[in-house]
């Protein structure tokens, strides 16, 4: 069973540098943040070994949040090898974040 990585300073660089990653940037308190929950658990299962399904708790990791000029959660990016390529603020649907998802590992 997939699980989405936790991602904080040590681990970040690293595991967003090869193949595409979905970063979700969250905080505990955020209401859509929670509505999101579930469709990142999704996703992880659906992208085993495919994609990196990722989280970033914007309390606890607020360099990173500070880093990548977050402003509004739940923000999400699309890594591809180290690179920010798409973004996407808000919660989105499940379907919606596996088309961008399946965008990036095909192009």
């Amino acid at each position: 069973m997939g699980k989405y990585i936790e991602l904080n300073n040590d681990n970040f660089k690293e595991t967003v540098s090869n193949g595409v990653s979905l970063v979700d940037f969250w905080a505990p308190w955020c209401g859509p943040c929670k509505m999101l929950s579930p469709v990142i658990d999704q996703l992880a299962e659906d992208f085993e070994g495919k994609a990196n399904i990722c989280k970033v708790n914007t309390d606890e990791q607020s360099d990173l949040a500070t880093e990548f000029a977050i402003r509004s959660i739940p923000t999400l990016f699309v890594v591809k090898n180290g690179e920010v390529v798409d973004t996407v603020i808000g919660a989105k649907s499940k379907e919606d974040l596996t088309n961008l998802i399946n965008h990036h590992l095909e192009n």
